[in-house]
């Protein structure tokens, strides 16, 4: 039971988040989160599961409510696979409808495309309903990607992360009726990065942040570790993160790798941190070499954020996050030979990316600051919520576009 409040200055948003870890989308559900709270709305989220999220949640302000709402993954994206969600919705469909009718949102964030069920709820419940997408899956299959953003459809607007997610999944319905919306990330870094060392002296500390899974390219890591010692440059990686539940093989598989190529004195695995800027501290330099399709790259702006250089998979979203950044070197995808010739160009040209690094991070500050993200999502919701005083004009109606700043 939502307890009732005071319409906030700005209204009430109701955020649906489906998980409640600390990576990606889950740490823009809480930038969000802290943003809209401090500009004035009543903030309450709802996760489908129990997590760390949670407590960050409420520290920033937010009204936190649990409930076990299907999340659509890519396994199920068959007709079978959403044949058996069916059970499940049946059961959370009508406690969605009871949350939103006690709560009455002025606007409901759906965050991510994997919660399309809070989507016809609010639709249901004659609730505005916004879809902040986090995803670009160019790589699936024409009819799997029709089925996951089909929902799109029936939002009354939709946030998009990056130009990327916003080519990828755009609604060319919404963005003619100037409902699309593309508002970038928003990312903090260290209250006070610590400069890198000026000299390599000893083993060359390289740092991967994220999942320990696949489509991350974290054996690309390790493969490229052992080329640079071949090479005669002693590195030392850094894998902080954890599998998600179900894909354990997975990290099996790195420390076997690990073990075949003779690197456990090289490789150390970290496991989750909930704060990250001591490991890219600890650093020269960071990679992010994912091998599929992001939508951003909020790693790379942290690194950046933390003054070391980062060496980047050239594709989608991360191309992107990386465009206009001196620091940011990138690297053919899915090849760790390019990988670590991208780390031997930084290990050899160090002077030049450490001081670029520095650079960069005042660069990055004020493209990404958390505050801008927080006053262009602020303005996406209020235009949605309080759609008669806000109307966009006949022009901005059809305009292909909105990059809100």
């Amino acid at each position: 039971m939502v307890a009732p409040a005071e319409r906030s200055s700005y209204g009430t948003v109701l955020i649906a988040n489906p998980s409640a870890d600390l990576y990606g989308s889950d740490r823009m559900a809480l930038e969000a989160a802290r943003g809209l709270v401090a500009l004035g709305w009543r903030t309450v989220v709802t996760c489908s599961t129990d997590g760390p999220l949670v407590p960050q949640l409420r520290a920033a302000g937010a009204e936190v409510e649990i409930l076990p709402v299907p999340v659509v993954r890519k396994s199920m994206l068959s007709v079978r696979g959403m044949l058996s969600l069916v059970g499940e919705v049946l059961v959370q469909l009508p406690r969605m409808r009871r949350l939103l009718g006690e709560l009455q949102p002025d606007v409901v964030l759906a965050n991510t495309v994997t919660l399309p069920f809070w989507t016809l709820a609010a639709r249901l419940s004659r609730r505005t309903i916004v879809v902040y997408v986090h995803e670009a899956e160019a790589g699936l299959s024409a009819p799997a990607r029709a089925l996951l953003t089909a929902p799109l459809r029936l939002a009354n607007a939709v946030v998009f992360n990056s130009e990327t997610s916003r080519r990828v999944s755009g609604s060319p319905g919404l963005e003619k009726l100037g409902r699309a919306h593309v508002v970038p990330n928003g990312v903090g870094g260290p209250r006070q990065p610590r400069a890198a060392r000026e000299e390599l002296e000893g083993a060359f500390r390289i740092v991967y942040v994220g999942r320990l899974s696949p489509r991350k390219g974290v054996d690309l890591v390790v493969r490229a570790a052992a080329l640079l010692r071949d090479a005669g440059i002693q590195p030392q990686v850094e894998l902080v993160g954890a599998v998600f539940p179900g894909y354990e093989w997975y990290e099996a598989q790195l420390r076997t790798l690990v073990d075949e190529l003779d690197l456990a004195a090289h490789v150390r695995f970290s496991g989750f941190h909930e704060v990250v800027w001591d490991d890219f501290a600890a650093a020269d330099v960071a990679v992010v070499p994912s091998r599929l399709d992001e939508s951003f790259g909020n790693v790379v702006i942290e690194a950046l954020l933390s003054e070391r250089p980062v060496v980047v998979a050239d594709h989608s979203g991360l191309a992107e996050a990386a465009t206009g950044f001196d620091a940011a070197v990138l690297v053919a995808p899915d090849d760790a030979e390019s990988l670590a010739l991208g780390l031997r160009r930084v290990h050899d040209r160090w002077a030049e990316y450490r001081l670029a690094a520095r650079r960069d991070a005042v660069r990055a500050q004020l493209r990404y600051s958390p505050e801008r993200f927080h006053s262009r999502l602020s303005r996406a919701l209020d235009v949605q919520a309080r759609p008669a005083a806000s109307a966009p004009t006949k022009e901005a109606q059809w305009a292909p576009r909105e990059v809100l700043d």
